[in-house]
This record gives C-alpha cells, sequence and structure tokens, in this order.
C-alpha cells in the first residue's frame, strides 16, 4: 500500500514539474536547486529500498515471535517428558515434538532469508 503512495506522489510530481516551470517564467532561473527532481529510475529504487527494508523488519519481527513459540513449546516438552515415566511416552510428546520441528525448520528458512 506504501508503494503505491509514492508511486502516487511521484508520478504527480513528475506530471505537475512542466507546469510550475510555466508559472516561473518571469523570474530568472536558479542555478541550484536544493532538492533536485527525482526521475523515475531514483523513484523506483527508492521505493524498492523501502520494500526491501519493511520485509526485512517483518521478517525480523516472524522470526522472534517464531523463535519465542519454539521456546514455549520446548519448555512444555520438556515438562512433559519429566512427567512420563521410562515405560510411557504419551501422544502429547510426540505431537509436541512434530510442531518444534516443523517450527524449528521454519525458523531456519527464514533466518536464510529471501534468495
Amino acid at each position: 500500500m506504501r508503494s503505491r503512495l509514492y508511486v502516487g506522489i511521484a508520478f504527480l510530481f513528475l506530471l505537475s514539474f512542466p507546469g510550475t516551470t510555466q508559472t516561473r517564467q518571469s523570474s530568472p532561473p536558479s542555478t541550484h536547486d536544493v532538492n533536485p527532481p527525482m526521475d523515475a529510475d531514483d523513484a523506483r529504487a527508492r521505493i524498492a529500498s523501502d520494500m526491501a527494508k519493511k520485509a526485512a523488519k517483518e521478517r525480523v519481527a516472524a522470526l522472534k515471535h517464531d523463535t519465542d513459540k519454539l521456546l514455549k513449546l520446548s519448555v512444555e516438552l520438556k515438562e512433559s517428558v519429566d512427567k512420563s515415566d521410562e515405560n510411557v511416552l504419551s501422544l502429547d510428546v510426540v505431537k509436541k515434538a512434530e510442531e518444534i520441528e516443523k517450527l524449528a525448520h521454519s525458523v531456519k528458512e527464514k533466518m536464510k532469508g529471501p534468495n
């Protein structure tokens, strides 16, 4: 959604640029611009950079969430194993171990980043 806003602003800026030069014909042209106009490639590069930064932040937030859940599941698994004896391993323990395995794999893939 934010990228559409940047593209829209850049588009409006580019459309309004020729109109502003026509109204300034009475004043002498400026020899230096404080903020030179961005061309389309610069706007695209900035938007791509902003999107990459946002994606990285979202990935880190997801990693934090998943590792918190992984820790919680590991503690629960440890408690369940401590309660069981050597002859009985509950189905709940096996399911929890499988869930930990899937989540750990997911965390590993997220840590690799987008490839």
